[in-house]
């Protein structure tokens, strides 16, 4: 008989069994959800549906990630309240030009943007390379730092890795806030997240792009596959898209010389901007 979950990020939940015909009761659990509303300088920013997990590093990597700060010293003071549904933020500079239009994305649980994704912005300078060995092995690091994933499902994962393996991971009921708790995470952490590389659990959308632009990554990693407008995006910023990295093979959408396949792409034609 499986036994109750009780982890971090999840709730306890019976539910019925219907196995070869016959039905059992059977302890389980199921991911939490909450809400948590960001507050900057006293002006609220968003509020987003995200697992109660790492709300720190959600915050900070959301303010990072949507260019409000530069660094986590750029925060004078970040406080959750008691029910840890409220992050007031108080930034050292006073004021900061906070986002007018969010934009509504494709994530899960329903993200909100206030970046400018459009290829005319520069392409990353970095010439960062990596191999097929490396990309495989760090995907089996992301699924073992997916602890809630395996025990109770119905959740995204998302990491930061290098040559040397995992560095900071998280997970989320939306991929896209795992993503900012990753960026958050290695904030509070002091490690560059430049020339890394980002693996995430889940469909690589345009605003998956923007972060990793965001975050300097050359290579971002998914088990799925990427839309058209981030490849796209990709594209016009020199980034590697490799999705459906399982066991032993995986797909390279874009720049594959940053696999070492071919040679470098320095500059995207025309065409690859199609779609934007």
């Amino acid at each position: 008989m499986p036994e109750r979950v009780e982890v971090p990020g999840a709730v306890p939940c019976d539910y019925t069994l219907v196995e070869a015909g016959k039905a059992q009761v059977v302890p389980g659990g199921v991911i939490d959800e909450a809400l948590l509303s960001i507050y900057v300088n006293g002006q609220s920013l968003a509020t987003m549906m995200c697992s109660p997990l790492q709300l720190e590093a959600l915050a900070i990597g959301y303010l990072y990630n949507e260019g409000i700060i530069a660094s986590a010293s750029d925060i004078g003071h970040l406080q959750l309240n008691q029910a840890s549904s409220v992050a007031d933020v108080i930034l050292r500079r006073g004021e900061a030009p906070l986002p007018r239009r969010m934009i509504l994305t494709s994530g899960c649980g329903g993200g909100m943007t206030g970046q400018e994704l459009s290829a005319s912005q520069p392409a990353l300078p970095s010439d960062f390379a990596a191999c097929p060995e490396l990309i495989l092995r760090l995907m089996r690091g992301l699924q073992g730092a997916a602890k809630l994933y395996q025990a109770v499902r119905g959740v995204h994962t998302a990491a930061l890795g290098d040559a040397s393996g995992i560095l900071v991971s998280a997970e989320d009921v939306g991929r896209h806030n795992a993503v900012d708790k990753v960026a958050g995470a290695a904030l509070l952490a002091g490690i560059d997240t430049r020339e890394r590389i980002l693996l995430c659990s889940g469909r690589i959308s345009s605003e998956m792009l923007g972060k990793a632009r965001r975050m300097g990554v050359p290579i971002v990693v998914s088990r799925t596959a990427p839309t058209s407008i981030s490849l796209a995006l990709a594209r016009a910023w020199r980034i590697c898209i490799v999705g459906y990295a399982r066991q032993s093979s995986l797909r390279v959408y874009s720049h594959p010389w940053r696999l070492s396949l071919y040679a470098p792409t320095p500059n995207p034609s025309p065409k690859m901007r199609e779609g934007l």
